[in-house]
């Protein structure tokens, strides 16, 4: 079995078979894509209203949570490092 390296050192153009796989773009490739990208648009499981309000608030608590506590942090930071240098 040949690697990559040999088949590219023989001479063989980009748009031949690289490991079993043909190289380049071609319409039936892209309308092949096409066809998966919307069969796996059809595998999506969307949150329904109560999940998405429910994620929501949560993000909303945590996000608040950690402004409390980054603030107070910044805030006794900056009391100290003035005690320290003033």
């Amino acid at each position: 079995m040949t690697t990559k390296m040999e088949k590219s050192s023989t001479g063989k153009k980009a748009s031949e078979d690289v490991g079993g796989k043909q190289a380049g773009f071609g319409m039936t490739r892209v309308n092949k894509f096409i066809d998966d990208v919307k069969s796996e648009f059809g595998k999506i499981v969307w949150p329904n209203k109560k999940q998405t309000m429910g994620s929501t608030v949560v993000v909303f608590v945590l996000v608040a949570l950690i402004s409390v506590y980054l603030g107070a942090v910044d805030l006794f930071l900056g009391k100290f490092i003035g005690y320290v240098l003033g």
